[in-house]
């Protein structure tokens, strides 16, 4: 335990103290960017360049008197020129008269709501004269105002300058062409259209665009514009970039020192974070941690914006009091970071906002009221929700729009997939179905839809298989009666007019077979019509159908030996007792062998197997057939239908359709399978249970 708490105690420590590392570096590096763009004034590209003149400085010399001139020579030029209300644009005045007319004229009794917009401006113009041209001249006024300010600020400028349109001049020196400029150790020279620069390194100068766009914006045309700069005020520059550029390397230098420790700090700490020793799997999260994210985002952004507003306001003034004021805002920025980092190794960014969290528990609570109700509470929510979700999500009303298009386009397609479904099964075709998406109250639709599709094919193929049964029936039945029935007739005529006894008797054994053959027809068609009916009482009890089955084999032991069959039968070392019907389980067992002493191949080996099936006993018969069983399992379980369709054989051809539909009262299950000349019958019925 104790040395658990001083790895614990260590690891507490450690981290405090890389957490004022990162803090220090921080403040280190915010410090000495301070230093150069703010109070130097100095970019940090001063770095890698080599000349003044390939410099941001010598650019910025230029720049803000270029950006002067322009707007003299292209928009003001003189003060005849403003006073005439030339420099007022289209766009501007249209601007004027619409404010005017907006603010005023709309909420005054002149403004007529019956009348076009086209008339009512009319209108305005008319009454409005006298304060538009007011406002006209005090635009003048503004322009004329800022003209003067222009004209003031070319006397602070300390490279001597000329720049005319070919009617108004503006320049601080007697030098007025460009021969005389170009005489300076460095100029510009932008004569209409034509633009040179001395020395040719300026043209090196990547910032020098900021100048050149600047005299883009304007009319060239008769107009030149020269700039020079004299021995003097280049070296005074070049030495004053010297000193800044010396600054600038060195706090370069500090920033690079400083954003490693950093680095290096913030690594550690993004690694520890949330765990109580380095090597731990397991994140805690303290109470105080439980700020949601996108406030947590939201107060790191202002803080920026509000530390850059306090040090610009006494970094100049108060120096010490930057290191005061940018640490707590540090330390406070450090801690929302890392705690999102936290919550980015918890796999918890987007779940632990607020907004997820509204939006989560509205849905889950619409979601479970909406599967719990019914179609009209469904619609009810929809058309409450919906406005909901689009006052708390504002911020992306788009996005939210897309959403609801995007499900009321699915809805509507599964709308219209269920009633062209419909239509298809309206128009007979009961083996289309409906495809089920989803799970909402569309796919329940079609869903029921489908299983009444399948209701209606099975009806309909069952009352086709039950005509089509109907019509064997009939056809089997008159076969099989009349045979036997034309024999009697036929012995019967023969009988009357013979006088041999010997003959006699004879025809007296035939006419015997013949109608002991039609009391079997008849008695088995009328037990299988009781069976099928469900007219036989059913006394359902224990039955050992080991016993059952052994004694049945010993009462047709006869018929086995007559065929030579090798009976094989498999069953349990205990007893197993099934809930059935005595009687009528052995008539079934009875026609199953009937029906094998009938078909199976002689000399061969029959298997009955009985097995424990936990909850039910299952009976199964196989035999090979003497005949070629070129029918299926289904046709075998129809009435009248035999192993062999020459229909030679002296079965009724209702055993098994007797014996499936007595197993089915016991209820129990009754299957046959047909495996080339393998015939195999399957009993399951019920497990006897000591409570029933």
């Amino acid at each position: 335990m104790d040395i658990k708490w001083k790895k614990y105690s260590h690891s507490i420590i450690t981290k405090i103290i890389v957490f004022v590392i990162a803090i220090l570096c921080f403040t280190g590096i915010a410090r000495a960017v301070v230093e150069v763009e703010i109070v130097n004034d100095v970019n940090f590209s001063s770095v890698t360049e080599e000349y003044y003149i390939e410099s941001m400085a010598y650019v910025k010399e230029s720049e803000r008197l270029i950006g002067d001139l322009t707007r003299l020579l292209g928009k003001y030029k003189s003060e005849e020129h403003i006073l005439s209300g030339n420099t007022l644009t289209q766009e501007e005045w249209k601007q004027a008269e619409e404010d005017l007319y907006y603010t005023e004229f709309q909420y005054s009794r002149s403004y007529n709501p019956e009348l076009s917009e086209e008339k009512n401006f009319d209108k305005f113009e008319e009454e409005y004269a006298d304060k538009l041209a007011e406002a006209k001249n005090q635009m003048i006024k503004e322009d004329l105002k800022e003209f003067h300010m222009l004209i003031q600020n070319l006397d602070d400028y300390e490279p001597i300058f000329y720049a005319s349109d070919g009617t108004n001049v503006f320049a601080n020196s007697s030098s007025t062409n460009k021969e005389q400029f170009e005489t300076s150790p460095a100029y510009m020279i932008f004569e209409e259209y034509k633009q040179e620069f001395y020395p040719k390194e300026t043209e090196k100068n990547e910032h020098l665009y900021r100048i050149t766009e600047q005299i883009d914006e304007i009319d060239m045309e008769n107009t030149v514009i020269f700039l020079g700069y004299s021995k003097q005020f280049l070296n005074e520059k070049a030495q004053k970039w010297q000193e800044v550029k010396a600054v600038a390397t060195t706090s370069l230098y500090q920033i690079l020192g400083y954003l490693a420790g950093f680095i290096l700090s913030f690594i550690y700490l993004v690694l520890v974070v949330g765990r109580k020793l380095f090597h731990d799997q397991e994140l805690t999260f303290r109470p105080v941690e439980r700020l949601y994210n996108d406030i947590n985002i939201v107060m790191c952004i202002l803080l920026i914006p509000l530390w850059i507003m306090l040090v610009d306001d006494v970094f100049e003034n108060m120096t010490n009091m930057f290191t005061i004021i940018t640490i707590p805002f540090a330390i406070l920025e450090l801690i929302l970071l890392l705690l999102l980092v936290k919550h980015v190794k918890n796999k918890t960014l987007l779940k632990h906002t607020l907004i997820y969290t509204i939006i989560y528990k509205l849905v889950k609570f619409f979601g479970d009221v909406y599967k719990s109700g019914s179609i009209a509470v469904k619609t009810v929510l929809v058309v409450i929700g919906y406005p909901l979700l689009i006052a708390i999500t504002f911020f992306m009303f788009p996005i939210t729009i897309g959403l609801a298009a995007w499900f009321a386009y699915k809805k509507v397609k599964a709308f219209q997939n269920i009633q062209k479904g419909i239509e298809i099964v309206k128009d007979g075709n009961l083996h289309h179905r409906i495809e089920v998406v989803g799970n909402g109250e569309f796919a329940k639709l079609s869903s029921n839809v489908n299983s009444i599709t399948d209701g209606l094919k099975k009806a309909v193929d069952s009352e086709l298989k039950s005509e089509r049964l109907k019509t064997e029936l009939i056809t089997n039945v008159s076969h099989d009666i009349r045979n036997p029935l034309t024999s009697i007739i036929t012995y019967v005529d023969l009988l009357k007019h013979e006088k041999d006894q010997v003959k006699a008797s004879e025809y007296l054994e035939v006419l015997d077979q013949k109608a002991q053959r039609l009391k079997l027809l008849t008695d088995d068609l009328f037990e299988a019509s009781k069976a099928s009916s469900g007219n036989i009482p059913v006394q359902l009890d224990k039955i050992d159908i080991v016993s059952l089955i052994t004694q049945g084999l010993g009462e047709v032991n006869d018929k086995i030996e007559a065929m030579d069959l090798n009976i094989k039968l498999n069953h349990p070392d205990y007893k197993v007792y099934v809930t059935a019907d005595g009687k009528l389980l052995w008539r079934s067992i009875e026609n199953i062998l009937s029906n094998i002493f009938k078909y199976a191949l002689e000399r061969s080996r029959v298997y009955i197997d009985i097995e424990d099936m936990d909850n039910e006993i299952r009976i199964s018969f196989k035999n090979i057939s003497a005949y070629e069983l070129n029918i299926t399992a289904d046709e075998l379980m129809e009435r009248f239908k035999r192993g062999d369709e020459s229909r030679n054989s002296q079965g009724s051809g209702l055993g098994l359709s007797i014996a499936r539909n007595l197993i089915e009262l016991q209820k129990g299950r009754f299957t046959i399978h047909v495996d080339g000349d393998l015939f195999k019958a399957i009993i399951n019925l019920p497990k006897f249970e000591p409570n029933e």
